[in-house]
């Protein structure tokens, strides 16, 4: 080895620095590579690359020029190289400039492990918390194992072997995007498409292509909905007027009704003040009881209107359920109002029947007076 050294045939090594090899052999554990040493260095696989390669043949074939890693001079085979560790060395240095250019890069993943998935980028090794893979909650992460996104380095430590991905960031920077666009648009009283994306109690959220608007209940329907799952189901695609929105604030208060014309309208040109009409009362109140003369067509009965004796409360004339004969007395389209009835159909039918009393004793009278003007003039 002296003799060699003294040639000039064997090169200086130091440990930690990173040199030149070829390729000279490749089986499936190990690489041999010529780095002017004395005998060719075997690179086993987890030393080739990240994540560890079946076959070596999979990262290097014969002839092909590397940077290895000085690990250590010394040993059976004279030194131990690292291909691994010397790309690891330059992905550090292109690692930091993605990160300060915050670029976008693709990254593979590995394994799952608590908290995250393990991933691969440019042969190192980093971490993609749970917390930042979507912009909702994912219980089973076991389902993104072997597949590729798109992420950026959202922190990086080299001494310290720490490279944080984040997908999450850029799904915010691409809605945020589409939320600007959408809010430049946006029209109050246009109508858009829109795809329900969740129900809730008091109405529902629907996504109109990266922001989300609300219909509350009582926009849903022009008939009383009890519970908007009742009338609406995630994932259907919607009609919905843009009643109201804040650029500031991001709210959007939508409505679907609105969409379509009131059957109020068409229903109530059947009647007409002064007309009879029989009901059934659906609710009591303390100020009367409610009417319905069809479906999505209720009335008013206020208290004074259920009888003509004086009544404190609407259950001491009628009860739910209980179909009765009615009169229109007023009809308020503006406000969607209809007032009715039931003592005004007493004294209706009282008043006729006085009427017809009245004629009755009127035909009976007629004759008598017809006699005595004869004998008047006898």
């Amino acid at each position: 080895m002296q003799s060699l050294l003294d040639q000039g045939v064997m090169k200086d090594f130091v440990e930690n620095e990173i040199i030149k090899g070829t390729v000279i052999m490749v089986d499936r554990d190990s690489a041999y590579v010529d780095v002017g040493y004395k005998q060719e260095i075997p690179i086993p696989n987890k030393e080739l690359a990240f994540p560890t390669p079946e076959n070596a043949s999979d990262v290097v074939s014969v002839g092909d020029t590397i940077d290895v890693y000085i690990v250590y001079i010394g040993g059976e085979n004279g030194m131990v190289l690292s291909k691994r560790r010397a790309d690891e060395m330059v992905a550090w240095d292109d690692a930091k400039k993605v990160y300060d250019e915050k670029a976008s890069v693709p990254i593979k993943i590995t394994k799952l492990i608590k908290g995250g998935l393990l991933v691969s980028f440019s042969g190192l090794r980093g971490f993609l918390p749970a917390s930042q893979i979507e912009l909702h909650f994912i219980r089973d992460l076991s389902s993104y194992v072997g597949k590729e996104l798109q992420a950026r380095i959202i922190e990086i430590d080299s001494k310290k072997q720490r490279l944080i991905f984040s997908h999450r960031v850029l799904l915010e920077e691409e809605r945020a995007a589409k939320q600007s666009e959408l809010l430049e648009s946006l029209k109050v009283g246009e109508i858009r498409k829109g795809k329900v994306k969740r129900v809730v109690d008091y109405g529902a959220f629907i996504d109109l292509g990266g922001m989300d608007g609300l219909v509350h209940i009582s926009d849903l329907s022009w008939d009383h909905v009890k519970h908007p799952s009742d009338v609406i189901t995630a994932g259907d695609e919607v009609d919905v007027l843009v009643k109201n929105f804040d650029p500031e604030t991001k709210r959007i208060s939508l409505s679907i009704k609105d969409t379509t014309t009131d059957p109020w309208y068409d229903k109530i040109d059947k009647y007409s003040v002064g007309s009879y009409v029989v009901g059934k009362i659906v609710k009591l109140t303390d100020f009367g009881a409610f009417m319905q003369l069809e479906e999505g067509l209720d009335g008013l009965i206020r208290t004074r209107e259920l009888s003509e004796k004086h009544v404190k409360k609407a259950d001491e004339v009628v009860k739910v359920g209980d179909e009765i004969k009615v009169k229109i007395i007023h009809i308020d389209k503006e406000h969607k109002k209809i007032a009715l009835s039931i003592a005004r159909v007493k004294q209706d039918a009282d008043k006729a029947q006085f009427d017809e009393y009245q004629k009755e004793q009127s035909k009976q009278e007629q004759p008598n007076t017809v006699a005595d003007n004869v004998q008047e003039k006898e």
